[in-house]
């Protein structure tokens, strides 16, 4: 079985900051936080204000914890890709370079084995039969009789 993938410690910390938020709206709305902090204001309690700003804060936070998992996917991915060299082909794997094989014997503890794809297998043929009548044809001109000397 997979193992649910814990939230990662941007969006904990992205949750703790709107519950903070959330917490203080509340915090004002029962014990009027904003006239013990700023002096004494004439302040009318009103539910219905309080409950709108905290679903509106939900809201915003609903959307933002949307896009940031979306990002932290997306950078998941990208970091993902495999670096291959593009001249000798070996492979970054753990801050090391190595050769494809000894990649995957150490990381996936699979043997490996050489062979060649039928598109390879086209092309060295057709290179070889190329190569062939090449040199059967340099053979031909080569074995003319030479043209006799003009003395």
């Amino acid at each position: 079985m997979f193992k649910e993938a814990r939230p990662t410690k941007v969006l904990l910390y992205q949750s703790i900051g709107f519950l903070a938020i959330i917490a203080l709206c509340m915090l004002d709305e029962l014990i009027g936080l904003s006239s013990l902090l700023l002096g004494e204001q004439t302040y009318i309690s009103d539910f219905r204000q309080s409950i709108l700003k905290v679903l509106l804060i939900f809201g915003v936070w609903l959307i933002v914890a949307g896009s940031t998992r979306r990002v932290l996917a997306h950078m998941k991915y990208l970091e993902e890709f495999m670096k291959v060299c593009a001249w000798c082909r070996r492979i970054e794997y753990k801050g090391r370079w190595m050769p494809l094989e000894e990649f995957f014997e150490q990381g996936f503890d699979t043997p490996t084995s050489h062979g060649i794809c039928r598109d390879c297998l086209d092309k060295t043929k057709s290179a070889l039969e190329a190569s062939k009548q090449a040199r059967e044809e340099g053979l031909h001109l080569d074995t003319s009789a030479p043209e006799p000397r003009k003395e």
